[in-house]
């Protein structure tokens, strides 16, 4: 399902420096990936090297577009979907089988409410259609497309996939930029950096500390879509963790004066209607911290906070909207925030 930019990076570009203090000073790399931007900061101390790195976070990100574009017909994925039979083995390179396992990871945690093959119905709903929705998908519109949904109709072995069904088809929008942040944190893990923050289009991961020694701080946005697209509802404080948020205020249609959510329920075919206005997952990889952040809005508030409870190294806050349009926190147990 597809994102909008939640962190507030305001927050962030406020503490990026490219003045030396003492032996250490703080570096920002930015550019523009997956239809949206990215922003680096990097303290560099000495120990690890930045000859040349720009250049090899944008190689970096350019593979990560050649594995998971939808949008460029050569692409790993491209190419899987264009696959007509059953049965037959594809070979893929094993990021994207690793983005693969994270995915069915996610989709078996969460019963299914995160699905890397639920484009058909976010097209039927209009959201991935030139058309403009101007009613509600019929019963068997909805039904026709379920028929052409589901996760576990995707075979992956050790270095190829397959399709149960030839119609089946693969959409990995809602993980990719985390999985785009792990890629670009591991270059900067290989050259020795220790202490920077990866950001792509408001998918996160820290590691280390600031160049003053404090942990590095992440904006939530307010999830209001009348709200300023830097307007902060919460500040987090990160170190050696990854953070994702989604959210549903958007990016919806209007029929007949109400609205419908892009987040689509794969297992029911239709909008969810949970009253989650966000949910922010906090991960040891961003790319199970976003799918699990896609997930929690599909599964509420309720199970999300009782799924996170059993996972390790995991928390969240899920910002529920009551009747009233107050927005409400429900926190997972080890949940940290500056308010």
């Amino acid at each position: 399902m597809s994102k909008y930019k939640i962190l507030a990076i305001a927050i962030l570009l406020s503490s990026f420096s490219l003045v030396a203090e003492g032996a250490e000073r703080q570096l920002v790399f930015s550019g523009k990936t997956m239809g949206t931007t990215y922003s680096i900061a990097v303290v560099a101390d000495g120990k690890g090297s930045v000859d040349g790195l720009q250049d090899a976070i944008d190689k970096t990100l350019d593979q990560v577009n050649l594995e998971m574009s939808t949008y460029r017909k050569d692409s790993v994925i491209s190419r899987f979907n264009a696959l007509d039979k059953a049965g037959v083995d594809f070979p893929v390179p094993e990021n994207f089988a690793e983005v693969l396992r994270v995915s069915r990871s996610v989709y078996e945690l969460t019963g299914g409410s995160w699905d890397g093959t639920v484009n058909p119905l976010l097209e039927l709903w209009g959201f991935r259609s030139k058309k403009p929705l101007t009613r509600i998908p019929e019963e068997k519109e909805i039904a026709n497309a379920l028929a052409r949904v589901g996760f576990d109709k995707i075979v992956l072995s050790q270095e190829a996939i397959s399709k149960k069904d030839p119609a089946i088809t693969l959409d990995l929008a809602s993980i990719a930029k985390g999985h785009g942040v792990d890629r670009v944190s591991g270059v900067l893990l290989k050259r020795g950096l220790k202490n920077f923050i990866v950001e792509i289009g408001g998918e996160i991961y820290a590691s280390g500390l600031t160049e003053k020694g404090e942990p590095w701080r992440a904006g939530i946005n307010k999830p209001d879509k009348n709200a300023a697209f830097d307007e902060v509802y919460r500040v987090v404080t990160l170190t050696d963790a990854a953070m994702a948020t989604s959210g549903d205020y958007r990016n919806f249609v209007e029929i007949d004066g109400r609205s419908y959510s892009h987040i689509i329920d794969p297992r029911t075919g239709y909008p969810v209607k949970n009253n989650v206005a966000s949910a922010t997952v906090i991960a040891p990889t961003c790319a199970f911290a976003d799918g699990l952040a896609t997930a929690a809005m599909v599964m509420g508030a309720e199970k999300t906070l009782g799924l996170v409870a059993k996972l390790r190294n995991v928390e969240c806050v899920v910002i529920v909207r009551n009747a009233d349009g107050t927005l409400e926190s429900r926190y997972s147990k080890g949940f940290t925030n500056d308010e």
